[in-house]
């Protein structure tokens, strides 16, 4: 499965923002994303078995509890394939912070 297609499900977006913050008990994240998103446990379990299975994720058995992590080289392989669009976005976000910042200047704010 290609890393957008991974990336692409928002259930699977936020089992990664979960897991980004920590390792973590899949019965701990199927609680959170069963809640926000009003899901099965059998359809969570298939979320983690796709970020599994495509290298998101790895799993480590802790007696009867399965601890997942992020597995970052996928996201190196994302962060690669965007690296030739930041030139869009770049200088942008740089004007943006310097047009912020003298405005805080102005205003005494900053």
């Amino acid at each position: 499965m290609h890393a957008f297609d991974v990336l692409g499900d928002p259930v699977r977006r936020r089992l990664l923002e979960l897991l980004a913050e920590r390792e973590r008990a899949a019965g701990d994240m199927t609680a959170i994303v069963q809640r926000e998103f009003g899901i099965t446990q059998s359809a969570v379990s298939q979320h983690l078995r796709v970020l599994r299975d495509s290298g998101f994720a790895t799993v480590r058995p802790l007696g009867a509890v399965r601890l997942y992590s992020v597995n970052a080289e996928p996201m190196r392989d994302v962060d690669q394939w965007l690296e030739r669009f930041r030139g869009f976005w770049t200088p942008r976000l740089e004007a943006l912070a310097t047009e912020v910042a003298r405005g805080q200047r102005e205003s005494g704010t900053g």
